[in-house]
């Protein structure tokens, strides 16, 4: 599968209009965007660290998916995103080796991207979402 960088570091937090300052003030960050995505029940705001972004998520709806997870886990890490080329592809190369998939096909995502995700039972307990940028 080989991905190509890390994509995104997702990271559920109860308030962006908290979360937002810290990361501006306290690492120099800025925001470039903030985005709702409505199918997920979540609202977006992006940093970028070199080439690699951080994704603050803001829950919408507490039966959203995030909004479960902060209930049953509180703040923090939610998933790691990797960039690949060839989405679809790469889910059915994982299926075939057994990896458990949340989608089995692609999806619209924040800032356009298609993405699906395999599911922390069968990555070590980690979500991990797959990213494919359009143009690529």
């Amino acid at each position: 599968m080989k991905p190509s960088y890390i994509e995104h570091i997702g990271i559920a937090v109860k308030s962006l209009d908290e979360a937002i300052p810290f990361y501006e003030n306290v690492f120099g960050l800025e925001c470039y965007a903030v985005e709702e995505v409505a199918d997920q029940k979540v609202k977006t705001a992006f940093f970028k660290v070199g080439q690699t972004k951080i994704e603050l998520l803001e829950s919408t709806d507490p039966e959203g998916p995030i909004g479960k997870f902060l209930e049953k886990k509180g703040e923090g890490i939610h998933h790691m995103a990797f960039a690949v080329d060839g989405l679809a592809g790469k889910l059915l190369a994982a299926e075939e080796k057994g990896v458990r998939l949340i989608d089995k096909t692609p999806r619209k995502g924040a800032e356009g991207l298609n993405i699906a995700f395999l599911h922390p039972k069968s990555t070590f307990g980690v979500l991990t979402e797959l990213c494919e940028h359009p143009n690529e």
